[in-house]
């Protein structure tokens, strides 16, 4: 079996999206050659605001090539606009899906070392990206939402390099569970348990965990 691959590489500048003009760096450009990995994500990449955006925990967003054939498939009307950086990932990763990892998988890929802390969560600038208020929705309904790396070694990758799986601390725990969690809520005890130390988990979600196991049994993981 083949190993995933890195097929196209994309960064984007700060510029007005949508019609009201919000400062954002959603729509990103495909880059050819090799791309340096800094602690804080590609270089050249840009995130207008910090305070939900980019950081160590979601210095790289990679999403799956295979998701966007269902998404033309499913909504025809944005089908020119699903290509590959359409939901402003820096990595489109053919060979590899959100079913395919545990949470705190690490990567290599190029000379970094990449690790899955958390997926993605929609936002408002989703629905201006293809002017549909119900895409954010649609993410959060089917689980497509990507993963975003934290970067343990930074380094330089280039399209066309395999997605080496390095370590797997959490076998038992599906990224694809932790998506459920984080955009529906129901966590048991035991998964709340598991997720407020869960090694390669982002700090965030192990912090939330710890505050709904000490409110136990009123509250539950809920959307952000």
């Amino acid at each position: 079996m083949s190993l995933p691959r890195v097929i196209s590489i994309h960064v984007g500048k700060v510029a007005p999206l949508g019609p009201e003009g919000v400062p954002s760096a959603f729509v990103k450009q495909p880059i050819q050659g090799p791309v340096k990995v800094t602690p804080l994500g590609l270089e050249g990449d840009e995130q207008a605001d910090l305070s939900v955006h980019g950081g160590p925990e979601k210095a790289v967003y990679g999403y799956s090539l295979a998701n966007y054939a269902v998404w033309r498939q499913e909504h025809p009307q944005h089908a020119a606009a699903l290509i590959p950086g359409a939901f402003g990932e820096n990595l489109c990763v053919e060979g590899l899906q959100e079913a395919d990892l545990c949470t705190g998988d690490v990567h290599r890929i190029g000379s970094s070392r990449l690790q899955v802390c958390q997926p993605r969560q929609p936002c408002f600038k989703l629905a201006l990206r293809f002017d549909d208020k119900f895409m954010p929705k649609a993410m959060i309904r089917t689980g497509r939402a990507g993963w975003y790396y934290r970067v343990l070694e930074p380094g330089v990758i280039v399209t066309g390099d395999t997605v080496h799986l390095e370590d797997r601390p959490n076998p038992d725990f599906p990224f694809a569970r932790l998506i459920e969690l984080i955009s529906q809520g129901k966590a048991t005890h035991a998964e709340l348990e598991r997720l407020q130390d869960m090694e390669g988990l982002a700090s965030n979600w192990q912090l939330r965990a710890r505050e709904f196991l000490a409110h136990w049994p009123e509250s539950r993981i809920e959307r952000q």
